[in-house]
């Protein structure tokens, strides 16, 4: 049909901002009239929301909370695509019912199941996401706690205004231990070095054989890469002191306090302000959880290819 080719819908689109799809669609039920195609996008209304579903939305905010009794705190990920959406009201409103939601929900819950207003978060996300322009997606949520019967607190720590969320449980022999002020003062530190320092897992048994396999064969390219090799037998022996040194690094327990290496005092693991917050509590600590979440980590910034896509729209 004469007018629908690859320079309209191109033309189509960066007039109206809509998806590829939806500009052929116009432009065949127009006929190939480019004003009447405009028309029919507007009508639509949808076509923002069309065209964000398939970007790549790496910005927003992590929040979280602690409840009221102090035995949980709960936390989530909400994604959208530009630092400048995520100020909007609408957007920030968003996050703050999409936790309330999820603070009541069952472990496990699939969020995009549970109820706003009546409403699934689903539908709702896709509901803001025609309002603002831009992707929105609930990626994830997650919450420590004490198990009933057991005596502990739980925390939450945000950082850089929603960038960066760590959540910690710690549990104690007596409530009056886990109260105790040198052991709030470990926890809200712990969760700032958690935040900081970015560790994988709690301790080093909980490192997946994955994991360690692919660490070991880093190890192993470093010695090959030496420029002064050491002898194959040497290996085992300078590789377990490699991981001793990546553990250090990796487990929340084992790494070295940012707090107390800034006053200066070198050695001060997480596990020795632990023990040591428990000798100033008289009782028993045990930190049983983390989670970290840093927002957009993992998730790949989409490049469009503007010019295979009209080309395979064009064809088809």
């Amino acid at each position: 049909m004469a007018g629908i080719n690859a320079q309209a819908i191109k033309e189509l689109r960066e007039r109206t901002q809509a998806g590829m799809s939806d500009c052929k669609s116009a432009l065949t039920e127009a006929e190939g009239d480019m004003e009447k195609a405009v028309e029919i996008i507007l009508k639509k209304g949808l076509a923002k929301s069309a065209k964000r579903a398939g970007a790549s939305a790496t910005e927003g905010e992590v929040r979280a909370a602690v409840a009221a009794d102090r035995r949980s705190a709960t936390m989530v990920e909400v994604n959208i695509q530009t630092d400048f959406a995520a100020r909007n009201d609408a957007f920030r409103q968003f996050v703050g019912d999409v936790l309330a939601a999820v603070e009541k929900a069952p472990e496990g819950a699939d969020v995009s199941q549970l109820s706003i207003g009546g409403k699934s978060i689903a539908d709702t996300a896709t509901e803001l996401t025609a309002r603002i322009g831009e992707k929105v997606a609930v990626r994830r949520w997650d919450r420590v706690s004490i198990p009933e019967g057991k005596h502990g607190v739980a925390q939450a720590y945000v950082h850089l205004g929603g960038k960066i969320g760590v959540l910690v449980a710690v549990e104690a022999s007596s409530q009056a231990v886990a109260e105790h002020p040198e052991v709030q003062k470990f926890i809200d530190e712990t969760a700032m070095q958690a935040a900081a320092m970015s560790p994988l897992v709690l301790r080093r048994d909980e490192v997946t054989a994955e994991l360690k396999a692919k660490q070991q064969e880093i190890f192993e390219g470093q010695l090959r890469e030496d420029p002064k090799p050491k002898p194959e037998a040497a290996w085992p022996k300078i590789i377990e002191g490699k991981f001793n040194k990546w553990y250090s690094e990796v487990a929340l327990l084992e790494q070295e306090s940012v707090e107390a290496a800034s006053r200066g005092v070198t050695g001060q693991t997480i596990e020795k302000l632990l023990q040591a917050a428990a000798k100033a509590a008289g009782g028993e600590l045990t930190l049983t959880r983390f989670v970290r979440y840093e927002r957009g980590e993992g998730i790949a910034k989409k490049e469009d290819d503007f010019a295979a896509e009209v080309a395979k729209m064009a064809a088809s």
